[in-house]
């Protein structure tokens, strides 16, 4: 049960447009103005973090909104500083709102001497004073039972949904979801069965991280409007060459749907020059002047269902109930015109 008249939002630097349009977003749910707590973060000269909170915040329900990406570690200690202070402020509940998760990559020890450094983050945020986790599209779903705390994992593939059902409207049938590796195959499954849409596969085979050897694509994509779907794009070398693969296999077209846009690199130049009819991303992680100038990418909010969840979970009811397409179109309504 709630704890006070409404949930008190404060946001670190990691995606504070983010932070900013969530707070609208709940403004409009509640009939009342709810704002982000106001604090100071800042660093001294040796780029140590420094957290102070100006508002009074004993026996409140706190949600912390802060991605770990880009630089991830300064934005992991903003976390971990921001939830310390608050715990020592006497908040009655802190939930860390994590809409992309970092260090999840490294989710297992895929060679000897190797860390599982998703563990041990998980650990420092539980020990930071977090009771409760928020996040969106985790690399590796495991990660959430990392946690001896709840965690909620939202997912990008309704709101996917019900963009692709708006863009393609009438050609919904020529429709083909791709998974880029054999290891998404669950997510992009997801997605076609939502949409009603037959799956393929690019199976590749990685010489080293980062390149990709050769690919394969497992389906018939002949005459198809190929949609690639994946949890992110770091530098995009394996969403571009999946593209060219599926054109060289006949593809009438092809588009990308990713939810973590990290765009490391030269992922914005290979994605102009790509052929790439189209990549719509979320704003998980806050998107750079480049990522918004590039003409083939469009960004999709996520403001209004990580809204709803904070609501949920402050009321105390369903969260998973935004997997629902009934649930989540009332909550997008407007979002996607057409």
């Amino acid at each position: 049960m709630p704890t006070t008249s409404q949930p008190k939002l404060i946001s670190g630097n990691a995606n504070m447009p983010l932070a900013t349009a969530i707070a609208r977003r709940m403004s409009m749910h509640r009939g009342v103005n709810v704002g982000l707590v106001d604090a100071r973060i800042e660093r001294f000269n040796d780029q140590e973090i420094f957290v102070e909170v100006y508002e009074n915040v004993r026996g409140e329900d706190m949600f912390i909104i802060q991605p770990t990406s880009n630089p991830a570690n300064d934005n992991l200690m903003e976390l971990l500083i921001m939830a310390d202070a608050l715990r020592r402020s006497s908040a009655a509940r802190i939930t860390a709102v994590i809409p992309y998760f970092g260090y999840a990559r490294q989710d297992r020890r895929s060679k000897a001497r190797t860390p599982i450094s998703a563990k041990l983050v998980a650990n420092m945020i539980v020990e930071a004073g977090v009771e409760r986790v928020l996040t969106m599209d985790l690399h590796a779903a495991q990660i959430q039972g990392f946690f001896d705390i709840p965690v909620d994992n939202l997912y990008a593939s309704p709101i996917f949904a019900l963009d692709i059902l708006t863009q393609f409207k009438g050609r919904v049938e020529d429709v083909m979801i791709v998974s880029p590796d054999v290891g998404g195959v669950a997510r992009a499954r997801e997605l076609a069965k939502r949409i009603n849409a037959p799956l393929a596969i690019v199976d590749k085979r990685r010489e080293k991280a980062g390149e990709v050897a050769e690919m394969t694509v497992i389906g018939e994509v002949t005459g198809k409007i190929c949609i690639i779907v994946d949890d992110m794009c770091d530098t995009a070398g394996t969403m571009c060459k999946a593209a060219e693969v599926l054109i060289e296999n006949g593809a009438q077209e092809v588009h990308a749907y990713t939810t973590h846009g990290v765009m490391s690199g030269p992922a914005v130049e290979r994605i102009t020059n790509s052929v790439l009819k189209s990549m719509v991303i979320t704003d998980t992680i806050q998107p750079t002047e480049a990522v918004r100038a590039t003409p083939n990418m469009r960004i999709i909010p996520t403001a209004p269902v990580f809204a709803q969840a904070i609501l949920n979970i402050w009321n105390g009811t369903s969260v998973s109930s935004l997997f629902e397409t009934p649930t989540l179109e009332p909550v997008y309504e407007g979002q996607f015109g057409g």
